[in-house]
């Protein structure tokens, strides 16, 4: 049995990012979305990025943002999007896909591709919406890592890669970043309850021999001493810290939300 969902958590009382702009990639569901609802509630103008076109427009009429459909594994279009937002002053790299297989097994197309996605987009993003950042003295950059940032796990050579390469990216953003008021973060989450991570338990299944209903239990909260998925508005709400002006001296930090698997 998948535990239950928590509560609504407490949100950030002090969140005030009115007439701040905000891109938001993969947005158009799961941790994107919730993040894209929790910075529109604190008065931003939200901008949706995502693949599907269809996604993106609902994401944004739930919102009141606007949606970008652009494909980013695409390095000319992860390139040219901060230029079609027109000034980006909250960045959340989201985006992602997995593939689970075994190295010797794993497509190197496959893995070129989430390496182009999840790694060098958010380098292409950071990049280009830096000089913005700078001009008004003011950015804050989001990097949704994972508890894959920080540990391994078999068969996901590629997502694990990725991670922590967007780390050390990061870090490099809070570094060149501080002198000019913009602070660079990873949000690390376990295994949240997103169709990303449903979408897993197949070929979690066939890779470990097992079920797919013993999937979550034995294989995603195996190393979690919080026995429950982590809901995508907890993330949101974390996100939502690191934009307030009490984090305005948190960067360069990797903040764990993994139910205590990176305690281990």
């Amino acid at each position: 049995m998948t535990p239950s969902a928590v509560d609504p958590v407490a949100t950030v009382a002090n969140l005030d990012l009115s007439g701040r702009t905000a891109l938001v990639t993969g947005a158009a569901g799961g941790i994107g979305l919730a993040c894209a609802r929790r910075l529109a509630a604190a008065g931003a103008k939200v901008v949706v990025a995502d693949l599907s076109a269809e996604g993106a427009h609902a994401a944004a009429e739930q919102v009141g943002g606007t949606a970008l459909v652009a494909d980013l594994s695409d390095p000319d279009q992860a390139s040219a999007l901060p230029h079609r937002v027109g000034g980006v002053d909250v960045l959340v790299n989201n985006a992602g896909r997995q593939h689970v297989a075994p190295l010797h097994e794993f497509p190197v197309e496959t893995f070129a591709l989430i390496l182009r996605l999840m790694l060098e987009a958010p380098f292409r993003l950071i990049r280009e919406s830096l000089p913005h950042m700078y001009e008004q003295g003011w950015g804050r950059i989001v990097n949704i890592s994972s508890a894959h940032g920080l540990r391994a796990s078999e068969f996901k050579a590629a997502y694990v890669s990725a991670k922590h390469g967007l780390e050390g990216l990061s870090k490099v953003a809070a570094l060149e970043g501080a002198p000019h008021g913009v602070t660079s973060n990873c949000v690390n989450p376990g295994y949240v309850r997103t169709p990303l991570v449903e979408q897993q338990i197949a070929g979690q299944a066939a890779a470990h021999g097992i079920p797919e209903d013993e999937v979550v239990a034995k294989i995603m909260l195996e190393r979690s001493a919080v026995k429950r998925l982590i809901e995508p508005s907890e993330v949101a709400e974390l996100v939502a810290y690191l934009c307030s002006p009490s984090a305005a001296s948190v960067s360069g930090a990797s903040l764990a939300m993994d139910g205590g698997w990176t305690a281990r």
